[in-house]
């Protein structure tokens, strides 16, 4: 199990969790680390048996980032490499933020760098009190580029001036101020708090999650129009008419538990 940089085990219940397992470095990623995520994220976001997948790192740090060995090899490839290089990183990032189920990071420690990146792709974020994170990127002389897009998602642009020109480090109660932790906990009840969110999901309609994601991203940002409306119009009347959606109405009006929830 040592040598596997990414352990993967899946629940009866459908909940799958991705654990980061390179310790010994803080669980930062390399090439095949950042592979391994796209791979498993793009095998478990099409198996209908998956209901939530969950992202966490082994032993008491969540992620370091970037592998600094892997950025120094990096930085003798052409130029063209280089983007290659970066987009792989983007793609992981793409992977988690744009899944079909829903993903949660277990933030079990520190997250520096491209680790924070991975906390904001997830849906949702709960860290124990004890972590810490930081954009330190431009403390080595890089800069957060790959993940700013996920972070200006979770985070204002205002808070990102701060923190990415700073590289400064800050604890878990400013993560949760500034909506990159949706929830802190003490380090005996993450467990717990992870087991109490999937509960909560798994009383909620897969597919209606799916199309829940896919409407955060189509009206966000976007004028309240006529345009809109129709959209939004379209889309409910979709959900509404589909298996799943009579499904949920029928199980409210008989006063029963919808096929999706199971009996434990």
């Amino acid at each position: 199990m040592k040598d596997i940089p990414l352990i993967t085990t899946i629940g009866a219940d459908g909940i799958a969790t991705l654990t980061m397992n390179r310790p010994q470095l803080r669980n930062a990623f390399d090439e095949d680390l950042i592979n391994r995520i796209c791979d498993e994220m793009g095998r478990l976001s099409t198996d209908e048996s998956i209901r939530i997948i969950v992202l966490t790192g082994s032993g008491d740090v969540f992620c370091a980032g970037a592998d600094l060995n892997m950025m120094q090899r990096v930085s003798n490839y052409s130029a063209s490499e280089n983007r290659d290089d970066a987009r792989r990183l983007g793609h992981m990032l793409s992977a988690i933020n744009n899944s079909k189920k829903p993903t949660i990071a277990r933030v079990n420690g520190p997250a520096m760098g491209g680790g924070v990146g991975l906390i904001a792709a997830c849906d949702i974020a709960i860290g124990v009190e004890n972590a810490f994170f930081a954009f330190s990127e431009v403390r080595v002389g890089l800069i957060p580029a790959m993940i700013s897009p996920f972070i200006l998602q979770a985070i204002s642009p205002r808070r990102a001036r701060r923190y990415f020109l700073t590289g400064e480090r800050f604890d878990a109660e400013c993560a949760f101020q500034i909506e990159l932790l949706h929830k802190v906990v003490a380090s005996d009840r993450l467990d717990e708090a992870i087991d109490e969110l999937c509960d909560t999901l798994l009383t909620c309609a897969p597919n209606a999650i799916t199309e829940s994601k896919k409407l955060i991203d189509a009206v966000k940002d976007r004028p309240i129009d006529e345009k809109i409306i129709d959209e939004t119009a379209k889309r409910i009347a979709g959900v509404r008419s589909s298996s799943e959606g009579r499904e949920g109405i029928s199980a409210f009006l008989e006063k029963r538990k919808p096929s999706w929830v199971k009996d434990k």
